[in-house]
Order: C-alpha cells, then structure tokens, then sequence
C-alpha cells in the first residue's frame, strides 16, 4: 500500500509529509512518498494534496504540473481511491473559488469557496489559531473525533459546500466555518491536520487505514 503527497510546489508539503511519514510507520500504513510524477500517482492507493497561500495560485501551479491533475482524477475520480485534502488541496475541490478572481475549482464537491465574515466585528480574518471541531455527520474518517476537539486553522477563505450531507465537521467564528468535507472516497480538511496535534495525528491514522 502506497500514499503519494503531491507535490507541486504549492503547499506546506514537508511538515505534512513528516506527519504523514510517522503515522504510517507506527500504524503499519505503507510507504508515504512525495512525488509529482503523474505515473506514481496514478498507481497510488491513497492520495494527499496539501495546499497553502491562494486558491488561484495554488490552482495554477497545480496545473502547470503537465499531467498531475489527470493522474489524480483518474486516481481518485475513476480509481476510486481514496483522497485527502488539506487546506488550499480540500477547496479546490470545491466547485469554483472567489479569492482574488473567480476560479474553477475541480467539482467534486459542489459549492463554493467565500471569504469568512464573522457576525462579531472583534472578530479578525483571517481565522488563525486553535478552534473546537463540531461533528455534523459521521464518517470512518472521523472515528476517535469527537465534538470539543482542537484543530489549528490558517485561511481567509472557506469552502459553503452546495448539499449538507458532504459538511462532515464545521467550527464556530462568529458563524459557522467549514472545518471537513467528504463525499465517496474524498475528504478535505480546512485545518491542517499535522499542526492539530492528537487530532490530527488521529485523522491521519484514520485516513491511511481507511478503506471505503
């Protein structure tokens, strides 16, 4: 069993890589490898795509990697194996993004992603540091997690997904902001899991184990 991070030079990659790296040591998981090769993606049994900074940019780098975005749909979309994505990486599976310029995003989960506006004016953007975690659907990913828990978040922007059965988490910023969202073999956090502690240390686990 392989897990591939791709790397498109877009993304807190090497952090993320060595969260990864150590839950599949102490689970058993199989190798972990950053590529950007399309022929390993491909062939990979689960596949993370980190992201950070801006939806265009990191749009735009993505593709600008000749054939790494075919080789995760035909992965993910026609393989049907199993995707994570974090931060940037979840919304661009979002419908379109409206940072900067509207941007397509990949359509896998209908929605969109919009600036957060808080309903407390004291509230500042972008929503930065430790925030609790609100289940709204249970998912396999999710087994161990709990209302209450801790995730660390970075972003200006988040993701209102178009149908409630793909909102699997959420937390509180003045309104609800989307925390995780899945769909089939595909889910997404807005926080990053390797900086969420036993969180996400956690969601990791669940995720290299996971087999939907």
């Amino acid at each position: 069993m392989s897990t591939v991070i791709v790397d498109y030079e877009s993304g807190n990659l090497h952090s993320a890589a060595k969260a990864f790296q150590r839950v599949a040591r102490e689970t058993g998981a199989g190798e972990v490898e950053i590529t950007s090769d399309p022929d390993t993606i491909r062939r990979a049994s689960r596949v993370v795509l980190p992201g950070d900074g801006a939806f265009p940019a990191c749009r735009d780098a993505l593709f600008d990697h000749r054939g790494v975005f075919e080789a995760i749909e035909e992965a993910v979309v026609t393989g049907g194996r199993p995707f994570f994505g974090i931060c940037i990486g979840m919304q661009m599976m979002a419908t379109r993004g409206l940072e900067y310029r509207e941007t397509p995003g990949f359509d896998w989960i209908g929605g969109e992603v919009v600036k957060i506006a808080p309903s407390d004016a004291a509230l500042k953007v972008p929503h930065m540091g430790w925030n609790d975690l609100v289940i709204d659907q249970p998912h396999a990913v999710l087994a161990g997690i709990k209302t209450g828990d801790h995730a660390y978040f970075v972003h200006s922007y988040h993701m209102q997904v178009a149908a409630p059965a793909h909102l699997l988490a959420h937390a509180d910023y003045g309104g609800a902001i989307t925390a995780i969202v899945g769909r089939d073999t595909m889910i997404g956090t807005q926080f990053h899991p390797e900086k969420s502690q036993a969180t996400g240390l956690k969601l990791i686990a669940n995720f290299l184990n996971w087999a939907p």
